[in-house]
């Protein structure tokens, strides 16, 4: 639209931030602009004040709740993430005496209208939020903005954060961190380009001190009274005391205003629920069981259902082979039974039945507590079994002759020195081999063994064989310097050349033989870069009309057969590729109007976004 205003104008802009897409249209579409900033256009939001408070895991909502009677602002927002989550806060802040109103996706157009009129109208105070409903809102006097959840990126740190400190006027950014938090909330804030004061969430005390401060320095002390006011408190200080009016005073006050929440110690882990006892409950059989992969987390929402409780009146279950065991509240079975009706059957033909006493699940294997075990040491020998007997078929062997212990080896006799074998000739008969006592196969191969190598000072020095004289060896002989010219001349062989009317005709199946005659000369190809003569688009009218139907074109494709419409439009242009130049067309597209008259013209485009951009200028034209 703004490619169709005016040469003359004056073209303004307004934004409260101004990304780098909007300096470009604006760069773009005006001549000679002047960009006006803000003092603070410099600094982040430099009327607001980002606090970090970090609180325990299981603490974050009560810091919700101080932090908004510590600021007491006149009107404040709570984002969270999710609907539910809005949901839920929106009910807790309700119920500790808050004016609040909710803000989300599942609203109507109506419903939120009327809730932004109760905030600007005073009729509530606090407003919960997700970013999709709270996007573009601008609430007077919104001076406090809570983070009960931190947002996804610093974009929507800096979204939320805007809704205060607008118009001049201060505000306080806070984001409720955790311990597990902490390193999400620092990239936030470095993505953000923003500085947060990191404290504890506002304890009890300090909200008490802050009421009194803003109790002493409130208005109303120096605030003309009318007569009627003034009339009924000469009537109260005829009544009592002025230290007995006071304290009504503060009496009524504090009554109207929430209690703090006493926040625990950040790195105070989150204590354990005490499991509570069931009490009064009867038991009831089911007719399905391990066999046919019955499971717990299968059967609470099957009892549940055909009872219509929730699973709080669910106590145990047990589920065996054949069968399972469902527990169920006192007060909740006879409704269950009048649920499942008289032929006690639930979904997929399962068969209820009722039990008098509780089943037995069989004695339970008791086990003494790890500290009072006896040691090992305590523990008493076992006793040998009784059914042990040594075995009868053993006998012990006659000819069993125990061993005499080995002498030392000084005490043994001096060995004697056998003489050499030697071999003569009246022996009666040669010697044989000995035959292996075990089989080759038998015995594992014998790994090779690793020698480390000898170096080279290590190894012997081979003795000098002094029996023959070192002679000198005499001058090579002289030889023949290369001579090129008696080089013998390279002789073809003496073949026959090749004739190519010897060759014989090809025939296969009756073809035609071959023949250069019959070819055409070879053509080359125009409009190449880099080769001679002009080119010449040789796109003809068959050849669009056929490039039409296989890509289903619904337009007319034109045809420029002598390239005269290109070099009337100056498409035809000269080029250049690997240093030499040729003529060649110039990728250009034309915006006709409904006059006939070019409207646009796009020069050496390029195919990314051309489209788009195309049509939003033929869009424009009407």
């Amino acid at each position: 639209m703004l490619a169709e205003a005016p040469e003359d104008r004056r073209t303004l802009m307004f934004s409260a931030t101004v990304p780098p897409a909007i300096a470009r249209l604006a760069t773009q579409y005006q001549r000679d602009a002047v960009r006006v900033q803000t003092t603070s256009g410099r600094e982040q939001h430099a009327d607001i004040a980002y606090q970090a408070l970090t609180v325990s895991p299981f603490d974050a909502e009560h810091a919700i709740i101080n932090t908004l009677l510590y600021h007491d602002s006149q009107n404040a927002i709570v984002f969270c993430n999710t609907r539910a989550a809005v949901t839920h806060l929106t009910a807790r802040l309700s119920n500790r005496g808050f004016h609040v109103v909710a803000l989300s996706g599942e609203l109507t157009q109506k419903e939120r209208t009327h809730a932004l009129q109760a905030m600007r109208d005073g009729r509530a105070r606090v407003c919960v939020a997700t970013d999709v409903a709270a996007r573009g809102i601008d609430l007077p006097n919104l001076e406090l903005v809570i983070h009960a959840e931190l947002p996804s990126n610093g974009e929507t740190l800096l979204h939320r954060s805007g809704r205060t400190g607008r118009a001049g006027r201060k505000g306080v950014s806070a984001l409720i961190v955790t311990p597990k938090l902490r390193n999400k909330a620092d990239r936030l804030l470095k993505t953000a380009r923003v500085v947060a004061d990191w404290r504890l969430a506002a304890t009890a005390d300090e909200i008490a001190a802050q009421e009194q401060e803003r109790l002493l320095n409130d208005p109303v002390w120096t605030d003309e009274v009318s007569d009627e006011v003034a009339e009924f408190a000469a009537q109260l200080a005829g009544m009592h005391s002025a230290e007995r009016i006071a304290a009504a005073y503060l009496k009524l006050y504090k009554s109207r205003r929430s209690a703090p929440e006493e926040l625990a110690p950040v790195d105070t882990p989150a204590p354990r629920k005490e499991k509570q006892e069931f009490g009064p409950s009867r038991w009831f059989s089911l007719s399905v069981g391990r066999d046919a992969k019955a499971e717990p987390r299968w059967l609470l929402p099957l009892v549940c259902k055909a009872g219509g409780f929730d699973k709080t009146a669910i106590g145990a279950i047990r589920v065996r082979d054949n069968e399972s065991f469902v527990e169920i509240a006192e007060s909740a079975a006879d409704g269950f039974v009048a649920a499942i009706g008289p032929g006690m059957t639930l979904e997929d033909g399962i068969k209820v039945a009722a039990l008098d006493t509780a089943p037995d699940f069989g004695p339970a294997r008791p086990r003494a507590p790890r500290e009072d075990r006896p040691s090992r040491e305590d523990r008493p020998a076992r006793k040998p079994r009784e059914d042990y007997k040594p075995r009868e078929d053993r006998k012990p062997r006659d000819d069993y002759k125990p061993r005499e212990s080995y002498k030392p080896r000084e005490d043994r006799p001096a060995r004697v020195e056998r003489p050499a074998h030697v071999e003569t000739e009246t022996a009666a008969e040669p010697r044989t081999e000995r035959k292996p006592r075990h089989k080759a196969s038998d015995r594992p191969a014998a790994k090779p063994v690793w020698k480390k190598p000898e170096a080279k000072e290590d190894r012997p020095r081979r003795e000098r064989d002094d029996s023959k004289p070192y002679e000198k060896r005499g001058p090579k002989p002289e030889r023949k310097p290369y001579d090129k010219a008696e080089r013998k001349p390279y002789e073809k062989s003496e073949r026959k050349p090749y004739d190519k009317a010897d060759r014989k005709p090809f025939d296969k199946e009756g073809r035609k033989p071959y023949d250069k005659a019959d070819r055409k000369p070879y053509a080359k190809s125009e409009g190449k870069p880099g080769r001679k003569g002009d080119f010449t688009p040789k796109d003809k009218p068959a050849k669009l009309a056929k490039f039409a139907a296989k890509y289903e074109l619904n337009v007319t494709l034109l045809s420029d057969e002598a390239s005269d419409a290109t070099e009337q439009m100056g498409a035809w242009v000269e080029k250049s590729m690997y240093g030499k130049s040729y003529m060649g067309i110039d990728r250009s597209t034309y915006l006709v109007g409904k006059d006939g008259k070019v409207a646009q013209v796009w020069r050496k485009v390029k195919v990314k976004d051309h489209a788009a951009e195309v049509l939003a200028a033929a869009k424009a034209l009407g």
